[in-house]
């Protein structure tokens, strides 16, 4: 059964932030269900309905590129609006490495109190020594050292957007595992690759391929794609339309990096060792996208985003 907030007798609040290190967003409220999508500690959330299946009830949350999905009730803190507002105002820490723990004391020898990933983001509590002491939505602290994250202020000092930066962070993930419906570096599926990389950079673009495939100019002519482009893959439909299924960053001289079975590199050249065959046969085009922040639709940051800006 599904309960609309904000409909008589329903629970009044309808905001939350993630709670945990990632947050899997799934397609009904139910642990067996598939999984959809995933989202990140810190991430902000309106909660849009609930499922009464359960002894306590799973929401369901809809997240800042407009994502849906049925989440475990221990995943997201609800808030109120005030609530909401002040954890999007606070001053915030954000990991930058791909992996680290959040302990309870300034020492590695103390208790474990979470794990983070990159993009996560808590609450700035304090510093000490090497030591950043943070929130969690839920009121749990703790510290997390300054090699794993910094203080949202230091990163916005040194957020580099260029197409060099980008796909350094994107090589700096050769290995990582393919998981369906993944976005983080846990696993991410095609798309969820691109969306981790550019969040790490403050990107927010649309969460699969077909949306983002529709931000920036499209680029029919190999020629014409430049390093930190996105290429486009899958089948033209009878129409004339395309059928997106899967995208990659475009890394120069035909070569490309994505996520399939693992991130890897293809490329598009035969005489290549690492000429990927199956993906040069179904290339549809690619898109000059980073000029466009803040101009397309679905494309933003979490300066101007309005779920981070609410």
């Amino acid at each position: 059964m599904l309960v609309l907030l904000g409909s008589t007798g329903a629970w009044a609040q309808e905001y939350g932030v993630v709670n945990i290190s990632v947050c899997n967003l799934r397609r009904t409220a139910d642990f067996d269900a598939e999984m959809v999508s995933q989202a990140l500690l810190g991430t902000p959330v309106h909660i849009i309905g609930e499922g009464q299946n359960t002894p306590v009830p799973w929401p369901q949350v809809q997240t800042p590129d407009t994502y849906t999905g049925w989440v475990h009730y221990a995943a997201v803190k609800r808030m109120s609006h005030e609530e909401y507002h002040a954890w999007n105002a606070a001053p915030k820490v954000v990991v930058t490495a791909l992996g680290g723990v959040v302990y309870a004391k300034a020492s590695e020898r103390s208790a474990t109190v979470s794990d983070v990933v990159a993009g996560d983001r808590l609450k700035f509590l304090g510093k000490k020594g090497a030591w950043l002491k943070v929130g969690f939505p839920d009121g749990r602290e703790g510290f997390v050292h300054k090699r794993v994250a910094c203080t949202e202020a230091d990163w916005r000092k040194h957020l580099d957007r260029s197409p060099e930066a980008i796909l350094q962070t994107a090589q700096s993930m050769l290995g990582y595992p393919y998981i369906w419906a993944g976005m983080s570096p846990k696993g991410m599926d095609c798309s969820g690759f691109v969306r981790t990389v550019l969040f790490m950079h403050d990107i927010i673009i649309p969460r699969d391929a077909g949306p983002q495939s529709r931000v920036g100019v499209r680029l029919y002519e190999k020629g014409a794609l430049a390093p930190g482009d996105l290429v486009f893959f899958g089948r033209w439909n009878e129409d004339g339309s395309p059928r997106v299924s899967h995208v990659g960053f475009y890394l120069g001289n035909g070569r490309f990096i994505h996520s399939l079975g693992l991130v890897k590199i293809g490329s598009f050249n035969p005489q290549d060792p690492d000429y990927d065959a199956f993906n040069t046969g179904r290339y549809l085009f690619g898109t000059c996208f980073l000029p466009y922040i803040d101009m397309h639709e679905g494309m933003n940051t979490t300066l101007s985003n309005p779920y981070y800006a609410e």
